[in-house]
């Protein structure tokens, strides 16, 4: 049996405060509505029942934030992509902003387990005086579990449309990919963590968020294998590859609490979900 789902969540200021309307079809939902730093940043929870995706399931994931306001969505656990019988599993996320809006997007990891046939899409648009804060994490097999990624494929897909694409598809059959230093080098873990604006970033503005994210990756553990760039001025990218999850985890989050602070005078406050 396959499940095919579907979630619209959008965001709206009233006054001062943003409000979170939702439609879903079959198995998504969105937890309460939080306001752990107040009522201007509406922070969500995506639950997915069923815990995964298998061969031949879609999940269609569409987020609309209005102007003026400020939305946080997560995930309470991983996206897990099981064995496929030869059908190929989606999870497609559109993510719009219109002038002004702010979103976060910061879900758990994606696993990839071995057999799968994962396809793993997301698309961000946003309007002039937009932006966006988000990441993409994703784990090849369980290695520490004593499960490899030894069969299938992951096909990514992380686009700004004009301005920002990353695709590419990892096989398990692809050593050279997988195991060569100029590959992944061994690691099972990639993980890029993203700021995007929908117009064009002053100089300065650029290099104090490139000289954040590189301080603190000089300073971690993963620093041999963590980089920041910005390849164009609307957006600027960390990214990292590590043995395991938990590492990059880390890193991502220190640079994400640095950079809510230093672009929106925002401070630390982590959903709540993850202290679960």
């Amino acid at each position: 049996m396959t499940w095919n789902a579907t979630l619209a969540l959008d965001y709206s200021r009233q006054a001062d405060k943003t409000i979170a309307h939702f439609r879903h079809s079959g198995p998504l939902r969105i937890l309460q509505s939080l306001y752990p730093e107040g009522e201007a940043i509406c922070h969500n929870v995506i639950v997915h029942p069923p815990g995964g995706l298998v061969g031949g399931d879609t999940l269609d994931l569409q987020f609309h934030v209005a102007t003026g306001a400020h939305g946080l969505v997560t995930t309470p656990g991983a996206t897990r992509f099981y064995r496929s019988s030869g059908e190929p599993a989606l999870q497609r996320t559109q993510i719009s902003l219109d002038a002004g809006a702010r979103m976060e997007w910061l879900p758990l990891e994606a696993i990839c387990y071995s057999g799968c046939l994962a396809e793993n899409r997301l698309t961000m648009t946003l309007a002039p005086g937009a932006e966006l804060l988000g990441w993409d994490i994703t784990a090849l097999g369980l290695p520490a579990a004593g499960q490899p990624f030894e069969r299938g494929s992951l096909l990514q897909h992380i686009e700004v449309p004009g301005r920002w694409l990353e695709r590419g598809r990892i096989d398990s059959a692809d050593p050279l990919l997988l195991d060569s230093p100029l590959g992944m080098a061994g690691h099972r873990c990639m993980a890029s963590l993203f700021f995007v604006a929908g117009s064009a970033m002053a100089r300065a503005r650029r290099e104090a968020l490139l000289d954040i994210a590189r301080g603190l990756a000089d300073s971690h553990a993963l620093s041999d294998t963590a980089g920041a760039t910005s390849p164009n001025a609307e957006v600027i990218v960390l990214r990292v590859l590590a043995p395991l999850v938990e590492p990059a985890m880390q890193l991502l989050r220190n640079v994400w609490q640095a950079w809510r602070t230093e672009l929106w005078s925002l401070g630390s406050h982590p959903p709540r979900i993850w202290a679960t």
